[in-house]
This record gives C-alpha cells, sequence and structure tokens, in this order.
C-alpha cells in the first residue's frame, strides 16, 4: 500500500482547504487531545445547543495531515446529532481505522471520512486519524458539564 492510497482527494482537500479550523467562540464543550507517539495536538470544539443536538463542531491546533483531515471531516459530520449518536459514530470511524470494519460498511454513515480505512494497514498512523474522534468521544463523556480543561477546571469563557 503507498501514500496514494492513503492521501486522497478528499483528505488533501480537508488538509488543504479546511472548513473547521478555528476556535468554536461560543463552545458548550472544550477538550484537548494529543497523540504523544507523533505530537500532534488537537483542541475539539464543540456548541450543544439547547435541544441537545449538536450545532457546531470545530477544532484548533497542530498535527499531520491525516490528524487535520481527518478533524475536520469529524467536524462536518457531527452537525445536528445527539451526543449518543456522535458518540456512536465516533466508534464506527474507530473501528474502520482499526480495520474492524470493511469500508462499504462504513461509508453511508461516514460519508468520505471512509476514504480513511486504507489507514488500517499502517498501525502507526492510527491514532492520527482517531485523534480527533477520540478528543470528541472523550468531551461526550461529560456532554452535561460546561467547557472545561485538560485538567478539569472550568474554562473562562
Amino acid at each position: 500500500m503507498g501514500a496514494a492510497d492513503l492521501y486522497t482527494p478528499a483528505l488533501l482537500e480537508h488538509v488543504q482547504h479546511p472548513d473547521y479550523n478555528f476556535a468554536l467562540d461560543d463552545a458548550t464543550h472544550v477538550h484537548e487531545g494529543v497523540n504523544p507517539s507523533c505530537g500532534d495536538d488537537l483542541t475539539v470544539h464543540a456548541r450543544v445547543g439547547e435541544d441537545g443536538r449538536i450545532a457546531e463542531v470545530s477544532w484548533t491546533g497542530e498535527g499531520c495531515a491525516v490528524s487535520k483531515g481527518s478533524a475536520d471531516m469529524m467536524a462536518d459530520l457531527m452537525v445536528g446529532l445527539t451526543p449518543a449518536e456522535a458518540k456512536e459514530l465516533c466508534n464506527t470511524f474507530g473501528e474502520l481505522v482499526r480495520g474492524e470494519l470493511a469500508p462499504d460498511e462504513a461509508e453511508e454513515e461516514l460519508d468520505e471520512a471512509a476514504c480513511l480505512a486504507s489507514i488500517a494497514h499502517m498501525p502507526a498512523r492510527v491514532k492520527c486519524a482517531e485523534l480527533a474522534w477520540r478528543t470528541l468521544d472523550e468531551m461526550l463523556d461529560g456532554a452535561s458539564s460546561p467547557s472545561t480543561t485538560e485538567d478539569g477546571s472550568e474554562r473562562p469563557r
């Protein structure tokens, strides 16, 4: 498997022209995720509306093309979902990139993020692809709590 299988046009488009790479000023939840094996450091911002659905997701930080492109794809898919639905989608993505789920089984749910299925053949890069998804999943574990920093203290608004 070559780099061309991983660096698809969809991934490269999200890396070169990210739609969701900004700090969300009115975020109700903020959580940092770090991949110490390669240095990726992303912060995921989300706003959960009064209806209990995710109204917006964004991300900031530094990382490789895989982590940034994956974060941008993830942010696009989360709008309109409940936290429980978003956590389930994060789980589906994790199964896909770990090779536990066939791409055709996840394509409808994951849309263009399914292009990252080939990363299952590169175990060292799986953590890069999963970083934003794991970070959102962890953040949603406390979806009823206010924006917090990684150490659990309340983030200034």
